[in-house]
């Protein structure tokens, strides 16, 4: 088979996707990955092979340009519609509506106008059996509508996305008929009939979904057919530090705080130098990878701590006894996969409700963003490690996940599925 992966440029997202990639390309199927032009190089560097998709654009000027600024918005909290994800009370045809006419403005027009007509170009010359794409790439379904194949939704998250289209078209069929507005659809209808077809449902949610959490810590959409898979890590070429090949003396605690904050948003959420402070005082040893930027604003690092601005997670997490962290997908999962007890910190997007389903399942205890003082984190790294309920609890998170298919074991699925809904008519059917 032909698989074509999209990407929005974004290493986080990315590196979430490259397991199944290899999965696939060992497996014995070619496989392209397609995103903008400057995103080449992180593609490449995972050892896959790259298609130069459309154009590159600063998307902070073009929000800003439309009177709006996604990044601000994304932190201010979830932004509409997913939002009914973590508050279902919203779940109303008016907010639903504007949600998703804010949504297909801010978000979707942006994100993916660039590499449209790239992509279907080179999709309808190379002719994928199967398109992969992550939720923020719309224009892989645009792409496989326009070619005939066969397409998938791959998560990095909670699926806010499919939930919340699960809630719009129930409240969009309890409107009039002539007042059932549907923006995002419209949307890619257009595109759809500009290369042949009609707009379809699956252009929203894919013809089946690739789940790589566990029911423990996802949300579903009862409509959806999801197809589940383990996490597996992959953090991007790295090296092993020696002082990582030796057991630690003292109970490690990691903390990290993710790529985001600093790649996108303007630093840390929590003060690491009073959480530094706090950690400081207790005989534990403390691994902080912290961005140099960030680093810099400290005035003191405690003797038990060493700052790094980088190490592989997947390499530090079996050896620590708690993490703490932004409840970030890829972050979580890598921590939860080695059965290690966590302290979440979530700020916005999906991380509230990751953090949640964590301490639901008794892996974690979790501290609203705007409560986690030094002190506080402190006060949870101890409960961690004097519990020994949530060491239970993480292990039996390991074990959720480590029942899941891994990604070459998926591959036979994906094979069935790609015949089940490649179209052999070809391009608009």
């Amino acid at each position: 088979m032909r698989i074509l992966f999209t990407v929005n440029p974004g290493t986080s997202i990315f590196q979430a996707m490259v397991p199944l990639a290899w999965a696939l390309r060992t497996a014995g199927h070619e496989v392209r990955f397609a995103s903008r032009p400057g995103f080449a190089d992180e593609i490449t560097r995972a050892g896959l092979t790259a298609v130069q998709a459309g154009r590159d654009f600063d998307l902070g000027r073009v929000l800003e340009a439309a009177g709006e600024n996604l990044f601000e918005a994304a932190r201010s909290g979830l932004p509409a519609p997913w939002d009914v994800a973590h508050a279902p009370e919203k779940a109303t045809w008016d907010h639903m509506l504007k949600g998703y006419e804010q949504t297909v403005q801010d978000v979707e027009k942006p994100e993916n106008f660039p590499i449209i007509g790239g992509l279907v170009e080179f999709a309808r010359q190379w002719k994928p059996d199967l398109v992969i794409w992550e939720p923020l790439s719309s224009a892989g379904a645009i792409a496989a509508k326009a070619c005939g194949a066969a397409h998938a939704r791959i998560l990095w998250g909670i699926d806010v996305f499919g939930v919340a289209r699960e809630h719009f078209l129930r409240l969009k069929e309890q409107q009039p008929v002539e007042e059932r507005s549907d923006p995002l659809a419209e949307w890619l209808g257009g595109y759809a009939r500009k290369y042949g077809g009609e707009f379809s449902e699956d252009m929203t949610t894919g013809h089946f979904t690739i789940d790589q959490f566990p029911r423990t810590l996802q949300a579903e959409a009862p409509g959806l057919d999801y197809e589940r898979m383990q996490y597996i890590p992959y953090n991007g070429p790295s090296v092993v530090p020696d002082w990582l090949w030796q057991k630690p003396t003292r109970p490690r605690v990691a903390l990290t705080l993710g790529l985001t904050a600093t790649d996108i948003f303007d630093g840390y959420t929590v003060n690491t130098q009073e959480l530094l402070d706090e950690l400081g005082g207790l005989d534990i040893e403390v691994v902080a990878t912290i961005a140099d930027s960030e680093k810099a604003k400290l005035r003191r690092i405690p003797d038990n701590a060493r700052l790094i601005p980088f190490v592989p997670l997947h390499v530090l997490a079996p050896t620590c006894d708690v993490v703490i962290h932004h409840a970030g997908p890829g972050t979580l999962a890598t921590v939860a996969r080695y059965g290690v007890p966590q302290v979440a910190i979530p700020y916005s997007f999906d991380e509230p409700l990751f953090a949640q389903k964590l301490a639901d399942a008794g892996a974690a205890v979790w501290i609203p963003n705007s409560e986690a003082t030094g002190s506080a984190i402190r006060d949870q790294v101890l409960k961690l490690l004097q519990d020994p309920s949530y060491a239970e609890g993480a292990a039996r998170l390991r074990d959720d996940i480590e029942a899941l298919p891994t990604p070459n074991e998926l591959v036979p699925r994906l094979e069935e599925l790609t015949a089940k809904y490649r179209s052999p008519m070809g391009v608009g059917a």
